[in-house]
């Protein structure tokens, strides 16, 4: 093969001739028409997932050559001649090296910058244009028998100039500079298409590709794999070291054998879910990935992919897949466990949200008549620390108002009931229903601490009896949104069976503002011996200062009740000593403080402490109610008996007054009934007679 420059004007470039007598192989099949069935794997340029490399022309001796590698000796006899018409290097042959090689020309590593014009090579079927420098495909649409063409490690930037190569099968452009996949359309024959090591950011433009059977896209800057519906012939496709984080249309794919996706970015297995649905795929690679660093991961793998013969390069064996399936058995136990959690959590959150907001409407609306009650001028009002004004028109809505706004909230439960460890949780006064329920003497045993929240703390106090009896190791109370306002509140924690810890938070208890009402705690509850105020402990200079500001309270509260209302304060045994005192009976100097410090280290109460109690709003309504009910009463009762002793006077002024004048008529009738004494004889005698009948 003779080589000649060809020099442009304006183009100094010179094609340098091949070395003389330089043996060239390209490894195809032995019979071009092998290709129907090209198996590439068999050659050392494979495009399986053992590597991402095109087809190579490896050099070998003449003693080398096989079925697959035929030689093709370049000599003198070659030229390039100039085209008049085109400024590209014509390539020519002796017909003696057209006998020899008519099917294929290897130009691989001869440093060209374009495809030079082939003539006179109708039949030419394998072109080879491995390691060189050409930027466009070209000058090649006259060799519509080709159906194998090399253009593997040049600068191609976009694919053209193939539109009239119809009968082309291989298409290799490994290691370019493509950036998208185009002008593929005429190529329908097409069976392997090598496009690794390019520039490529998404799959598209294939779909036409029904013949498809090997497609390499390794080491591309592809994210999303799509765009795969149509290739119904594809066993392999390549996409090793790319950016893949999900993968969509596998599934779609009837003959996908072997998918190769290492070292992408694919974090979790529903980034790859479609692939359990792909039926013939028997081997992939995911090593590299996010996801094959998780323990889960190749149980979970083969439990969804049961048609898998191999992971990773490594066969699959049966034990493999028993434990994996047993694997993944427990993990989707887990997953689902965790999920009704989450769904659990979530129910919570939104309960006490909805909980949150009609505890402040209830309240807003509580302030609103509050406000309106006492002040008729229409002056601005505080609403939860927030200045509002109300007008006589809104006044008049305020039910409408607040009623839209309740029905506006989403449809939970009012209340919730939560244990957790050994806190019992209650949200809502509905809450307060569940100390009626049949607790089982294992739960009821582990609750330490009860926690109050959105509830009024006078609807509490009604129910600290039953919880002392339901829970009866329970010694930490927590109220959050309770409404604690006034010091004397406290008193009703005083019919607890034991307390050892108290938490009051800030947040809608007003009561905490109040600078000594630690103080006043531990002095009324002194017989409990607290541990922990909001979470401080307590020291013993905090209870002497506690009975320094509050002890002459107790003493001035029981002084001023009279003694039948302090008997009706004491049970039967406190009714007993309150005798005891009031007698004398072991009145020695000091011992009033020596009982009560006494009664403090018992865990009884005090006696004058116990004068020192609670009565809740409603209660002290009923007992409002019900001193009415005895005042009307009684008023009724003494005008009724005034009504009628001023009608017995009356009677008895009456009589006096007639009374002489009847005692002379009496006298008279006697004188004349007794005139006749025979006649009123038999008189009388009649009388009795009759009485007698």
């Amino acid at each position: 093969m003779i080589w000649k420059k060809t020099i442009q004007e304006g183009d100094q470039r010179v094609l340098s001739p091949l070395v003389h007598n330089k043996q060239i192989y390209l490894p195809v099949p032995s019979s071009l028409t092998e290709l129907s069935g090209l198996e590439l794997k068999q050659n050392t340029g494979s495009l399986s997932g053992f590597g991402e490399s095109s087809i190579h022309t490896p050099t070998k001796s003449r003693s080398q050559q096989s079925s697959h590698s035929i030689s093709l000796h370049v000599s003198d006899n070659t030229n390039f001649g100039s085209s008049s018409s085109i400024a590209f290097p014509v390539l020519q042959r002796t017909a003696e090296e057209k006998i020899l090689n008519s099917d294929r020309l290897s130009l691989e590593r001869q440093k060209l910058t374009v495809c030079p014009i082939i003539d006179g090579e109708d039949n030419l079927r394998l072109l080879n244009f491995q390691h060189n420098f050409i930027t466009r495909i070209q000058n090649i649409s006259n060799l519509q028998h080709l159906v194998f063409l090399d253009l593997y490690d040049n600068l191609i930037e976009e694919i053209s100039g193939l539109s009239t190569l119809r009968s082309l099968r291989v298409l290799l452009l490994g290691k370019n500079r493509i950036k998208k996949i185009s002008n593929l359309e005429n190529l329908k024959n097409l069976d392997v298409l090598d496009l690794h090591g390019n520039q490529i950011t998404k799959i598209e433009n294939i779909s036409h590709l029904s013949e498809l059977r090997v497609l390499n896209l390794a080491r591309n800057l592809l994210t999303i794999v799509e765009n795969l519906n149509g290739l119904d012939s594809l066993t392999e496709l390549n996409l090793r070291h790319n950016q893949v984080s999900a993968i969509k249309d596998v599934d779609t794919l009837p003959c996908l054998q072997h998918l190769f996706l290492s070292f992408n970015n694919i974090s979790s297995f529903e980034d790859i879910l479609c692939l359990a649905d792909s039926s013939s795929l028997s081997d992939i690679t995911l090593d590299g990935n996010p996801i094959a660093q998780e323990t889960w991961y190749k149980h979970t793998v083969l439990h969804h992919m049961m048609q898998l013969r191999q992971l990773d390069m490594k066969r699959i064996t049966e034990e493999e897949r028993r434990m994996a399936s047993v694997a993944a058995r427990k993990e989707e136990e887990r997953k689902r466990e965790s999920h009704r959690q989450a769904l659990l959590k979530e129910k919570k959150r939104l309960t006490i949200c909805n909980i949150a907001r009609q505890w402040e409407i209830q309240q807003n609306q509580i302030a609103l008549v509050a406000s309106l009650n006492q002040d008729k001028d229409n002056e601005p009002c505080q609403i939860n620390g927030s200045a509002a004004y109300v007008f006589p028109e809104e006044s008049r809505s305020l039910d409408t108002i607040l009623s839209s706004a309740v029905q506006g909230l989403s449809v939970l439960e009012s209340h919730l009931v939560e244990v957790e460890g050994d806190t019992l949780s209650l949200y809502g006064a509905g809450a307060l229903e569940c100390l009626d329920r049949n607790w089982s003497a294992q739960t009821a045993g582990i609750i330490v601490t009860v926690s109050f929240m959105f509830i009024e703390f006078d609807e509490i106090v009604q129910v600290l009896a039953k919880l002392k009896i339901k829970f009866p190791n329970s010694v930490h109370l927590k109220f959050k949104e309770t409404n604690l306002v006034t010091l004397q509140q406290f008193n009703a924690l005083a019919q607890m069976h034991r307390l050892e810890q108290l938490t009051v938070d800030p947040q809608g208890n007003p009561v905490v503002s109040f600078a000594l009402w630690k103080y006043y705690v531990l002095f009324r509850l002194n017989h409990f011996n607290l541990q922990k105020i909001n979470g401080v402990k307590v020291t013993e200079n905090d209870i002497v200062m506690a009975e320094r500001l509050f002890g002459i309270l107790a003493y001035v509260a029981s002084s001023e009740l009279p003694h039948y209302r302090k008997l009706s304060l004491f049970g039967e045994s406190r009714a007993k000593q309150f005798h005891c005192l009031l007698e004398g009976k072991g009145k020695k100097s000091g011992t009033g403080s020596e009982e009560s410090s006494d009664n403090g280290r018992n865990g009884s109460e005090s006696t004058t402490r116990a004068m020192l109690n609670y009565t809740t709003k409603d209660f002290h309504m009923e007992k409002l109610e019900e001193i009415k009910e005895r005042k009307t009463f009684c008023q009724t009762y003494v005008e009724n008996l005034v009504k009628e002793a001023a009608d017995i006077n009356m009677k008895n002024e009456s009589l006096q007054k007639l009374w002489p004048q009847m005692f002379i008529e009496l006298v008279r009738d006697a004188v004349i009934e007794i005139r006749n004494k025979n006649s009123y004889m038999k008189l009388c005698l009649q009388r009795i007679t009759d009485q007698k009948q």
